[in-house]
């Protein structure tokens, strides 16, 4: 049997198209999710089909960013329907897991989705370390100035005053005036 799924990610979306093409396709029945994002994985229409799919079905969808958005997920979740006796096939990519060409369309793009993924993460880390050779600083800009700091230091560690009451005075988060003043201790020892 095949089961279709269609998603639209907000309510003004129509989803004639999808529900087009998988009746096109010879779905037997179809389920959907409407203004529903595919970031995460659970959503009522696709937890309906997961609950409906049985051993010999096919998932069909009409592209494969309507299952979802993370395609390392979206490879897992095939691969679960495999385990499961279930077939996928995603219409606008033309893949079938039903033939061995299919099944290894669909495992070259998960590869090179993982390529991909790796790549980026070095040109992240490049680009971060070129960065902090330059002296640049990476991240949000310091909540209190290098004099605030300072006052804060003094304010904790001389005067006496408690966290709550400085963070409260400098209206940040305890946190940060503890990161502060840690930060401080640890260059004065180094200095010492």
């Amino acid at each position: 049997m095949k089961t279709g799924y269609a998603r639209v990610s907000t309510e003004d979306q129509k989803m004639d198209l999808q529900l087009n093409a998988l009746k096109e396709a010879g779905c037997d029945r179809v389920f959907t999710d409407h203004g529903v994002s595919g970031a995460g994985f659970e959503r009522p229409g696709l937890d309906g089909v997961i609950k409906a799919l049985r051993k010999g079905d096919t998932l069909v969808v009409w592209r494969l960013d309507r299952l979802g958005r993370s395609l390392v997920r979206l490879v897992q979740f095939v691969d679960e329907l495999g385990r499961k006796g279930v077939e996928f096939q995603s219409l606008s990519e033309n893949i079938d897991t039903t033939s061995s060409g299919g099944r290894l369309v669909f495992h070259l793009i998960a590869a090179l989705s993982e390529f991909e993924r790796a790549l980026i993460s070095e040109r992240t880390r490049a680009g971060m370390d070129a960065a902090r050779r330059k002296g640049l600083h990476l991240g949000r800009p310091p909540a209190l100035t290098k004099q605030q700091q300072k006052a804060v230091y003094r304010a904790v560690r001389v005067d006496g005053l408690t966290v709550p009451a400085v963070a409260k005075h400098y209206d940040v988060d305890p946190r940060t005036i503890r990161r502060i003043v840690n930060q401080l201790k640890a260059e004065a020892k180094t200095l010492v």
